[in-house]
C-alpha cells in the first residue's frame, strides 16, 4: 500500500494518481493540506526519496510566495525547515508517495517508471 500524500484539487496529483490507477497500485490517499506528514515522516520520506530539503518545497505554491519563502529558507536549518513543512501542508511539494522502503516527491513519469513500477 502506498502512502499517497496529495492535494484533492491539484491537476499534478490526479494526473499521478491516475498513472498509479492505471497500473493497479493500491493507494492510501492522505490530503497533504488537512493532515501534512510529521516532522519525523518527512525526514524519513526525504532519506528514501534522496533528495534534498529544498525538494520539499512547493516553490510554485501561494503560501510560498505569500511567507517569502525563497528568501526564509535561506537562513532557515533543515530541522527548521521539516517544522515549518509538518505544520503547514500548502508548502510540500506534491504528491508524496512512500511505501516505507523508497519515497518520490512530485510527479514525474519517468522518475515513477522507475520507482513504482
Amino acid at each position: 500500500m502506498l502512502h499517497f500524500y496529495h492535494y484533492p484539487n491539484c491537476s499534478t496529483c490526479r494526473n499521478a494518481q491516475k498513472w498509479l490507477e492505471g497500473r493497479q497500485k493500491a493507494l492510501s490517499p492522505i490530503d497533504v493540506t488537512l493532515n501534512p506528514p510529521s516532522k519525523t515522516e518527512l525526514k524519513k520520506i526525504l532519506a528514501l526519496s534522496g533528495k534534498k530539503i529544498t525538494d520539499l518545497l512547493n516553490k510554485s505554491g501561494e503560501q510560498y510566495r505569500l511567507l517569502s519563502m525563497k528568501e526564509k529558507v535561506k537562513t532557515m536549518t533543515e530541522d527548521q525547515i521539516l517544522e515549518l513543512l509538518s505544520k503547514n501542508g500548502r508548502l510540500i511539494k506534491r504528491p508524496i508517495l512512500t511505501d516505507g522502503k523508497k519515497a518520490t516527491i512530485g510527479f514525474k513519469e519517468e522518475e515513477f517508471d522507475k520507482t513504482w513500477k
